[in-house]
Order: C-alpha cells, then structure tokens, then sequence
C-alpha cells in the first residue's frame, strides 16, 4: 500500500445556476463582493471591516471565488508584499445577475405589500 496522500480534486461547477448555489450557500461571499464594490481590496482590510469575519474563512471564501473566474488575485513585490482581490469581467457580470435578483426580491416584496393593502415606498 502506498502511503502517499491521495489527491483530492475539487469539481468546480458546470453551469451558472451550481455556482449561484455555490455562492448563495457562502455566508461571506455577497459581504465580500460588497467590500470589493466599496474600493477594500486587501484581505487584512475586509476582515478588519466585518465583524465575525476571520481570516481563514475569508481566505476560503476567496480561493472559492477565484475558481470560479468570479475574482482575481493580484499580487505585488512591495514590501512588505501586498495582495489585493479584484473582479474579474465576468465577476462583474455575476454581480450584474445579482443585482437583478435584488431587484426580484424587491418586486416580491412590493407585491407582497401590495396584496395586503400596504403601500410600499
């Protein structure tokens, strides 16, 4: 028998509504797309500025996205070394369907109120 670890491949998923899932089940994902979106690209940055958020979860979360095609990782030669998380273009595409899902919530909501004699905003 060999004792040699066996190598665990990861199945990143086909099609986008498996990556949808796969987001929408990470607590952290949309907090850090919101993080992204307010200019805070630096991990160190993300995790000071969200309560609850470690470092470990929040580096999970990015290596997930990352596989995805969601963010790119840049790294530079600074020192001390510096590494920041962008969209990647289809990551702002992602974020595009994520705001009309938003916008689908809101619509519910309204129709909601709407059948209950309640006038929104």
């Amino acid at each position: 028998m060999s004792s040699e670890p066996k190598k665990i491949e990861k199945i990143i998923p086909s099609n986008a509504a498996q990556i949808v899932e796969t987001i929408f089940r990470c607590k952290w994902s949309l907090t850090v797309y919101s993080l992204l979106v307010k200019g805070i690209h630096r991990p160190g940055e993300m995790a000071r500025s969200v309560d609850g958020l470690t470092k470990k979860v929040l580096h999970d979360c990015l290596n997930k996205n990352i596989e995805f095609g969601i963010l790119e990782r840049r790294a530079f030669s600074d020192a001390p070394p510096r590494v920041e998380y962008h969209l990647t273009s289809f990551g702002n595409k992602f974020l595009q369907v994520l705001k009309e899902i938003e916008r689908l919530q809101d619509d519910l909501v309204q129709q909601s109120a709407n059948r209950k004699g309640i006038q929104g905003p």
